[in-house]
């Protein structure tokens, strides 16, 4: 079979029949997950559509799928054993799941096993024990640092090229390049291949997504056929000539370890591409997000300026109302009973963490943007239970060094435009934001 008609298949499998069967269902009466896949009101504005969604129950039958804004139930179902993880066409019906396994294309895939996320004990814990040896806390706090080093250098890189008279794309020149330089130099990636990792990470970004235009699911099969390819051949590189990264570290701790806990090559590759995708994809969009959303409160700016030691919680609640990843799923391993809603083994269960975050009964005032907040970290952002993101402690480190330092340098930065969203649903985030920077602070040594 020609490539190009085995992939025209494999689209309509995935995501073609979907996205049809979605938007009929926008035009018939907006069943939820129709609008979810394919109302792009709901992309704009993802709260009101939580806000719509709470009036009927904690949990709420959609035509083919359950769905929750509520954060109690979702906390539950992330930490269940009662559940598990997803992956790609997993919830399609069988003749479709049959096309998609034969038309696979053999390529690693962010939600498709070895992928740590959608693989569940035993693999998931011998896996996970692996990469926690390496990247560990202590780890992760001694990289506060580097980030603020990188931080400093792109900014004068900034300055040096614009003097603050020239709005700036903030998202390309800094929001995307100090996550994609921390987590580089965190696995080892040379300075010469950071573009190509920005690049496959912006084609691959709506891979977390269903319902695809074909455009869409073509520049997604070029991202991951790209990513594939390099990162094969960077952990070779790495084996030949292994540095004090981590992901050194990882492939040592590997091969060292006892046959049973060791990794395949597979999981191996797998665990590495979704570690540094992982490590850049929602940092572009926590550091996009709120340097928009402090631009639209500057009187948080100003008490800011006043009390930093408030950075952290302001993270945490940028985290909480605008998630960077906004949703996920689990498959029901039985007959189960969630909130008084009767669940049958095998059914799929949405949990739209933006929502749960914004859930009245936990969170006083839900919509406003409350850098004082008490209970800010309270919020599902980095999911949970045994999925918990194994990056949260560096997203946040890289948060609160990323917009503090920003802002200390640029005081005066205003918004130049209205900017551009990511044409993405899991993942939301900004694809452009112009800022004009005003004049720079000066620096400590300059």
């Amino acid at each position: 079979m020609p490539a190009d008609l085995r992939q025209r298949i494999r689209w309509l499998a995935l995501h073609g029949v979907i996205r049809g069967l979605s938007t009929v269902g926008v035009r018939r009466g907006g069943d939820p997950q129709a609008r979810l896949i394919a109302d792009p009101g709901v992309r704009a504005d993802p709260a009101s559509f939580a806000d719509e969604l709470r009036g009927a129950g904690p949990v709420i039958r959609c035509r083919a799928v359950l769905m929750t804004v509520d954060h109690r139930v979702a906390n539950e179902l992330l930490r269940s054993d009662d559940f598990r993880v997803s992956s790609l066409g997993a919830g399609l019906p069988a003749p479709l799941r049959w096309i998609n396994r034969k038309t696979h294309p053999g390529l690693l895939h962010p939600i498709e096993p070895p992928s740590l996320l959608s693989i569940e004990p035993p693999d998931h814990t011998r896996c996970r024990k692996l990469v926690s040896s390496v990247f560990t806390l202590r780890a992760v706090n001694a990289l506060r640092d580097r980030v603020q080093d990188t931080a400093d250098r792109l900014l004068d890189e900034l300055e040096a090229g614009s003097g603050g008279q020239e709005p700036v794309d903030i998202v390309d020149r800094y929001c995307a390049q100090l996550p994609v330089a921390v987590i580089s130099d965190i696995l080892g990636v040379p300075e010469s291949d950071r573009q190509h990792i920005l690049r496959f990470g912006e084609l691959g970004a709506p891979s977390l997504d269903i319902g695809l235009s074909w455009q869409q699911y073509t520049q997604v099969h070029e991202g991951l056929v790209g990513f594939n390819s390099w990162l094969i051949g960077h952990l070779e590189r790495l084996r030949r000539h292994p540095g004090d990264d981590l992901m050194s570290q990882l492939i040592q701790a590997s091969e060292n370890s006892a046959e049973d806990a060791r990794l395949s090559e597979r999981e191996l590759q797998a665990t590495a591409g979704l570690v540094l995708a992982a490590g850049f994809e929602t940092t572009v969009n926590l550091l996009g997000n709120g340097i928009r959303m402090l631009l639209d409160t500057p009187e948080h700016l100003e008490t800011l300026a006043e009390r930093p030691d408030l950075w952290p919680n302001t993270v945490e609640e940028i985290l909480r109302l605008d998630s960077p990843v906004q949703m996920s799923a689990r498959f029901a391993r039985k007959d189960v009973e969630v909130a008084g809603t009767p669940i049958k083994r095998g059914e799929l269960v949405v949990i739209h963490l933006a929502g749960a975050n914004r859930d009245p009964k936990v969170f006083d005032d839900p919509h406003r943007f409350d850098i004082e907040r008490d209970n800010a970290g309270k919020h599902l952002s980095f999911s949970g239970g045994r999925h918990f993101c194994l990056g949260a402690a560096l997203a946040r480190a890289e948060g609160e060094v990323g917009l503090r330092t920003f802002f200390q340098r640029y005081p005066g930065a205003r918004l130049a435009g209205m900017g551009s969203r990511r044409d993405t649903r899991v993942l939301r985030g900004w694809s452009t934001l112009p800022i004009s920077l005003g004049t720079a602070r000066a620096t400590i040594g300059s």
